[in-house]
């Protein structure tokens, strides 16, 4: 496949999952007259990204996945999805970190994001037990990076286990940068893996500040491991799609929200 025709078939998915995360259903002949495409193209797409369990195929068209325990999307997969308010966030995020702070920075593609935006500190630590977080990092000349021990958890990209949670606590660090899988402003903050959400516990356990990192198809969204109610976290960065009453619950809460 033409490398253009490649990016604008990706650019083509990673549209229709961000209009299927806004309206909860997409129709094969609308997707067809919007992106000019036949709708064999457009149901191949579907069933590609039904593949995936990036969505549920229906007639005619397709739904968004709604209320599924224990989904554990790769990077890559998790990468397609809201990726414009991703950006958003991760560049509000990196304004919240100064020159000389410690911080811990989970794994994920918003805190990715977020790491991005470091070019011009001069001065950082950072902890990660992340190797996409790690491989951003490595070459930055403003950063001293530190990488705790333990297994590889392949989908997240992290290092987990006894070994990571026992060299986690041996630092304190200025701010934790979290990313979640599940966000209900109720209960609290879910991961699908029960050592990510160990290891997550820890990390918000040795924080000064606790800074989580969502976009809005977090929200109103539990998943099979919990990590924290929403009073451990001191601030939400997410995207203006955020509901009026996530975000009164959350700021009722004593929780900081800025909208990218």
């Amino acid at each position: 496949m033409p490398i253009n025709t490649r990016n604008s078939t990706v650019s083509r998915r990673n549209e229709i999952l961000n209009a299927i995360n806004s309206e909860g259903q997409v129709y094969v002949d609308e997707l067809s007259a919007k992106f000019g495409v036949s709708e064999v193209t457009i149901r191949n797409d579907l069933d590609q990204l039904e593949q995936k369990s990036l969505l549920i195929r229906a007639r005619g068209g397709a739904m968004k996945i709604e209320g599924r325990v224990g989904v554990d999307y790769n990077l890559s997969e998790k990468d397609k999805i809201n990726y414009q308010e991703k950006v958003r966030i991760g560049r509000a995020a990196a304004k919240l970190i100064k020159n000389s702070e410690i911080v811990l920075i989970d794994s994920g593609t918003t805190t990715a994001e977020m790491v991005k935006n470091l070019t011009e500190i001069e001065d950082l630590t950072v902890i990660t037990n992340a190797l996409n977080i790690a491989t951003l990092l490595i070459s930055h000349p403003g950063v001293n990076l530190t990488i705790p021990g333990g297994y590889l958890r392949k989908n997240s990209q992290s290092l987990v286990g006894p070994l990571a949670e026992r060299s986690l606590k041996n630092f304190y660090v200025d701010k934790a940068f979290l990313g979640v899988d599940g966000f209900d402003t109720k209960t609290g903050l879910y991961t699908p893996n029960i050592e990510e959400a160990h290891i997550n516990e820890l990390m918000i356990e040795i924080a000064n500040e606790v800074i989580l990192l969502a976009d809005s198809s977090k929200f109103k969204k539990k998943s099979f491991a919990f990590i924290c109610p929403i009073d451990k976290i001191d601030i939400v960065v997410t995207d203006d799609k955020l509901s009026d009453d996530d975000r009164k619950r959350l700021e009722d809460a004593g929780v900081k929200v800025i909208i990218a």
